[in-house]
């Protein structure tokens, strides 16, 4: 049996290999966007290429071709113009005797003029009149591909026929000129963008290395640390930028959540640390146990304990994003049902003079706790009066609560709705509540498409404003 100090290394070894294995796929794969992308360019650019050079090469030969066929047509037509004028036909020269020739037949089919090169043979082809053809094998140069045409001239003693060839050797030499130094020029061009292609990708990928690699290096011990945004400005840097603004957010709200956790400790720790001091009490002192002193104090510390989780597990819902089917609430039914609660159980007046009709649409126990915890807030602060004001105004619905107490300082305004939020003021939690209230407001207004602000109120104490969409 190994060791436990052997295991430990064996484990950490295969730890380092997985770990090193894993950063070269990593790298393998980045590799490939550069492989890929270079093939990609380079099979595309070379069929682009191949492709437009065969086509390049066709009409290259056939303007070439049809060119030597006009020229050999011109020349017969000249000819045929000469005979048609009264011309002797005694002997008629050629404008190239390597690559030309020239017959005339009279009406019987016989050669009765040629060019030098042709002097003495018979036709060199059976041509239809006016018709073209490409041959090869003639007597004039056997090797050669000629383009004879046939045109009439018609005299007093009848139609004679004037045949001119061209060779089309010199059109096929310059297509091959060409094809050539397309065979050599294509491959140098798909080899410079490949290169270029090779180049591009790999310095555009660089700066996606480096937020990889530094991305990879981030944990949850190097929390702080952000990608690199390279200068560009391009989709690069959008997406490095993106990266470090979610890197952000996920820094506050893990920092959120522990906050939250630690807090949420704390306020789970005293109602239970209470309720067991009130049951040792009573456990030691058997003979002087006041039985309603002890469970009006459990009861009480269960039923802070009670709202507590319940307003924990309302904002866990919260983050959540679980939303039940929102239906249609009337607030100012809501308002009067936790004002008349709490009137019952404070001495508190309560001014409803200005709530009008407001409907809204959400979740009503959602906003029975907004209503609710605006209302106990302001009662648990207030001197002696709280006026709340509900009413309707360009599609909104405003509902503001009033107090005459110590107010919030402006400095604290925003604070007061953080979860279990800690003020140096008259509104900190030694006064009942738990710090949870106010953030729930906050989340559930905001859950509902709407704002919440607090404010000075006119009233000397403070002022808070909900404001969400009405239904129509």
């Amino acid at each position: 049996m190994a060791e436990p100090g052997v295991a430990s290394l064996e484990r950490e070894r295969a730890h380092r290999l997985v770990r090193a294995a894993t950063r070269r796929l990593q790298r393998i794969r980045f590799r490939s966007i550069r492989v890929r992308t270079t093939l990609l360019a380079t099979v595309v650019l070379g069929a682009t290429l191949l492709l437009g050079a065969a086509g390049l090469l066709a009409v290259l030969d056939q303007r070439l071709t049809d060119n030597v066929e006009r020229s050999a047509r011109l020349r017969a037509g000249d000819v045929a113009a000469l005979i048609e004028a009264g011309a002797p036909l005694d002997r008629l020269a050629a404008d190239d005797v390597d690559e030309s020739l020239l017959q005339v037949l009279d009406p019987t089919g016989t050669v009765v003029a040629s060019s030098s090169n042709v002097d003495g043979q018979p036709p060199v082809l059976d041509l239809p009149v006016g018709s073209t053809r490409t041959v090869a094998g003639l007597a004039l140069s056997p090797e050669q591909r000629f383009v004879v045409v046939s045109e009439p001239a018609t005299v007093a003693q009848g139609r004679y026929v004037v045949l001119a060839a061209r060779s089309v050797d010199p059109a096929e030499d310059s297509v091959e000129a060409v094809r050539n130094l397309l065979f050599v020029a294509i491959p140098l061009l798909v080899a410079a963008v490949a290169s270029t292609t090779w180049f591009v990708t790999g310095r555009a990928l660089r700066p996606v290395e480096a937020i990889r690699a530094e991305a990879e290096a981030i944990g949850a011990t190097a929390a702080g640390r952000r990608v690199p945004e390279p200068a560009s400005g391009d989709e690069v840097a959008l997406l490095a930028r993106t990266l470090n603004d979610m890197l952000d957010r996920l820094e506050q709200a893990s920092d959120r959540q522990r906050r939250f956790v630690s807090d949420a400790s704390h306020e789970l720790r005293s109602p239970i640390a209470t309720i067991r001091n009130l049951v040792e009490v009573a456990r030691s002192d058997p003979e002087g146990l006041d039985v309603d002193v002890l469970t009006a104090g459990v009861l009480a510390e269960d039923l802070r304990l009670q709202h507590l989780v319940d307003d924990l597990l309302l904002l866990a819902r919260l983050d959540e994003g679980r939303r039940e089917p929102a239906t249609a609430v009337d607030l100012d039914d809501l308002v009067f049902e936790e004002a008349r609660r709490t009137r019952a159980a404070t001495p508190i007046e309560f001014d409803l003079t200005n709530v009008s009709g407001g409907q809204v649409l959400g979740n009503p126990k959602e906003l029975q706790a907004v209503v609710r915890n605006l209302i106990d807030n302001a009662a648990r602060h207030a001197r002696s009066k709280v006026v709340v004001t509900l009413l309707r105004r360009a599609g909104r619905v405003i509902l503001t609560v009033d107090d005459d107490g110590d107010g919030i300082a402006p400095q604290d305004r925003d604070a007061v709705f953080e979860r279990f939020a800690r003020l140096d003021t008259s509104r900190a939690r030694d006064q009942g509540g738990h710090g949870l209230g106010l953030a729930i407001v906050r989340d559930v207004v905001m859950a509902h498409g709407g704002t919440v602000a607090a404010g000075g109120s006119d009233l000397g104490g403070a002022t808070f404003v909900v404001d969400l969409p009405a239904h129509t």
